[in-house]
């Protein structure tokens, strides 16, 4: 199949050279001039293990290519992947002028009928948002699918090859946009069944959830470490305790400074602000945020305690600094 993927950043540069490695042709596309060139040389802007030999392996084999020009990329794609930021606003919700933007592009310029995949994390409504967008200036067939993506940082490359599951979100009526997407992932599903079919919404919701579950689990870890420094208990054998319950396991159980990262902070933060949005108190989801506040200054406290408030002439080591 012909593939084009929109934006070369973490989740755009890995579903790229995921997708070539699975046989397809792929084009990335981005707006960053000095990006493509580099890529096109070899050179990867972002770290992420086994991601330089898939993009090296793939463009030699001539399955994966890099571009400035959107229109140049459209040509012949079946599926055009919307793998572009979505930071937050001030209010804690998602910034989505870029996905309207390219969306509203693809529709333009397409020249035949395609699926345009949001990949990027778009709040609940965002199929139906841009669906409208796409069908006030294209001419043909709008086909939207929301296909949210799960990727690891540091194992992003087996994530995507080796899913726990692929979820695709879309109008039942659609066929064609499911049959397009059937194909894409077949590969991925010979040894056992991962993808799911749900509505849009489900599906956006269900990234939102996946990053919120995990998030609550290390602000929960953090506050009972609390807990455990004040009556005498030692928080990682309570974690080796209820993680050796199956229906909890070991996964997201380590106390630390609190989360980081690309993902987690923003999710967290958009999910409450689309509770707002629909007159729903997320009273945990906003719990979770300030734990996780309050965590960030948990080394401090404990240095300036060990060295009687003054840190001056002091030399701190930090071993271990991702997220």
């Amino acid at each position: 199949m012909r593939i084009t993927v929109v934006g070369t950043g973490y989740v755009g540069l890995v579903t790229g050279a995921g997708f070539s490695e699975m046989g397809n042709h792929v084009c990335c596309v981005d707006i960053d001039e000095n990006k493509i060139a580099g890529l096109r040389k070899g050179i990867m802007p972002i770290s992420e293990p086994g991601l330089p030999e898939l993009v090296a392996r793939n463009t030699e084999q001539g399955r994966l290519s890099f571009s400035s020009d959107l229109e140049a990329g459209l040509a012949g794609s079946e599926a055009v992947f919307v793998a572009v930021g979505t930071p937050p606003r001030t209010d804690g919700a998602a910034n989505l002028s870029a996905v309207d933007n390219v969306v509203e592009s693809i529709a333009k310029l397409a020249k035949h009928e395609l699926v345009i995949v949001l990949k990027s994390t778009v709040p609940v409504g965002s199929n139906a948002r841009v669906k409208r967008i796409a069908e006030k200036v294209s001419k043909l067939p709008v086909h939207i699918a929301s296909n949210p993506e799960f990727l690891k940082e540091g194992d992003a490359v087996r994530d995507f090859l080796r899913p726990d599951r692929i979820i695709v979100g879309l109008d039942e009526s659609d066929s064609f946009a499911k049959k397009v997407m059937e194909r894409l992932y077949r590969p991925l599903s010979r040894q056992k069944e991962r993808l799911l079919w749900m509505e849009p919404a489900s599906a956006e919701l269900s990234k939102y959830v996946s990053n919120t579950m995990l998030a609550l689990r290390i602000s929960l870890m953090n506050e009972l470490s609390h807990l455990c420094e004040k009556v005498g208990a030692d928080i990682h054998q309570v974690r080796v305790g209820i993680g050796s319950d199956k229906r909890i396991g070991n996964e997201f159980l380590y106390a630390g400074p609190g989360y980081g990262g690309s993902c987690f902070p923003k999710d967290v933060s958009a999910l409450v602000h689309m509770g707002q949005e629909h007159g729903v108190e997320m009273e945990i989801t906003s719990a979770i945020n300030r734990v996780n506040q309050r965590q960030k200054g948990v080394l401090l406290r404990k240095l300036k305690a060990a060295y009687y408030g003054d840190l001056r002439g002091k030399s701190i080591a930090l071993w271990g600094i991702a997220f």
